[in-house]
């Protein structure tokens, strides 16, 4: 199959890496043509624009940081609305909003295209391995015609409806409960350690009796042993994705509490610890908050 992927960053380079591993022929493009060198390597070929790397492209994934780096790589002469042929698919792989989920689909329908949003859960290092989780949605057809180049990202592909828009949703409501365990079991190590309880051994309580899954067993190593850099999932980036969930709460009625505190912490984060701070590294402040020294520093 002939894919294309655009946008390079932690997550797009490995992605596209285990594309061409699977035996796809495999087109990519980055702003930044440097970030390419692994895909390249790996037996990508590297197009000049978005429009040339669609073309004659059954599936075209984007996997961008944001809205607007989305809107950057559709539109013009040489974005892949230019590029997109008639039967080919676009994938976006990125945490959007719900409200340009649903302007893309209405531009792609526009010019007889199709859309499918497939975000991702995992790490950088679970696209590299190929074990990310991929939340789909679109018509079923679409979602058919990617399903190939999707297998070879991803360890289980979850269809959550044939409205694109949907699969962002869901994204957004679990990059919430991700940061919302991270700050929980901030909370609780911080109180563990002020009351003499070693946060090692509340770890491994925890994670070996009632919270024995991936998000509690990583991010809890992680906080412990505060391997904040380098980011696998910078803060401004996570603060993008709360503000994403504020919208659709707001425009849904969703009355969200939680939401305020990661939202707050995340900022305090940045502020303190710089943009190039994990979003986990909320753990620090948290510890900071109680008064607990510093060992990351």
């Amino acid at each position: 199959m002939q894919v294309a992927v655009i946008g390079l960053g932690n997550m797009g380079s490995p992605i596209a890496v285990n594309l061409a591993r699977a035996g796809h022929s495999v087109r990519v493009w980055n702003r930044s043509r440097d970030k390419a060198r692994a895909a390249v390597e790996a037996g990508a070929t590297l197009a000049p624009t978005p429009r040339a790397a669609a073309e004659g492209s059954s599936v075209v994934f984007t996997m961008v940081a944001d809205d607007t780096a989305l809107d950057a790589v559709l539109a013009g002469d040489d974005g892949l609305y230019a590029g997109l042929g008639a039967g080919a698919v676009h994938v976006s792989l990125s945490t959007i909003a719900v409200a340009t989920a649903e302007c893309v689909a209405a531009g792609h329908a526009a010019r007889g295209q199709r859309l499918v949003c497939a975000p991702v859960f995992g790490r950088p290092e679970a696209a590299a391995a190929a074990k990310l989780y991929v939340v789909a949605a679109g018509a079923a057809a679409d979602v058919q015609a990617a399903q190939p180049a999707l297998l070879a990202i991803g360890q289980r592909v979850f269809v959550v409806g044939e409205r694109p828009a949907d699969a962002c949703l869901v994204k957004l409501c679990g990059n919430f409960m991700i940061l919302a365990a991270v700050e929980t079991m901030a909370e609780a190590m911080a109180l563990a350690a002020k009351g003499g309880v070693d946060p090692a051994a509340l770890l491994e309580v925890l994670t070996g009796s009632l919270f024995d899954s991936p998000i509690y067993r990583n991010y809890g190593r992680i906080v412990l042993e505060e391997r904040y850099r380098p980011a696998g999932f910078v803060a401004p980036l996570g603060l993008k994705d709360m503000r994403l969930v504020a919208q659709s709460a707001e425009t849904l009625r969703v009355p969200m509490p939680v939401l305020g505190v990661l939202r707050d912490h995340l900022l305090q984060t940045v502020a303190t610890r710089g943009a190039d701070a994990d979003w986990s590294e909320i753990a620090r402040v948290v510890a900071d908050n109680a008064g607990l020294a510093n060992r990351g520093s």
